[in-house]
């Protein structure tokens, strides 16, 4: 493997190893009686202009994908029982 090969593979590596890391930062913990229905969330989120494309559970966290009222492409974390934002994966 030359030189240029072990550099596009470490970009590479580095690139898919904060991607990981970035969807382990965030973890909510209210038991699961205590959320609100995730149709709760979203229509909060329509009515602050966003287009909510999708809405999944992950790490205990709602997981919404869409676009927010400018437009901006979204991957952001909502606490399900408060349905306040609790982070955002940086997009590209």
């Amino acid at each position: 493997m030359n030189k240029l090969h072990r550099i596009i593979l470490s970009i590479v590596l580095g690139l898919v190893g904060h991607a990981a890391m970035a969807h382990g930062d965030f973890k909510c913990t209210e038991p699961s009686k205590e959320w609100q229905p995730k149709e709760e969330l979203a229509d909060k989120l329509k009515a602050d202009g966003w287009d909510v494309r999708k809405v999944k559970i992950d790490n205990g966290c709602y997981e919404v994908y869409g676009f927010d009222g400018k437009g901006k492409r979204r991957e952001a974390y909502f606490n399900p029982k408060t349905l306040e934002l609790v982070g955002d994966v940086p997009q590209k």
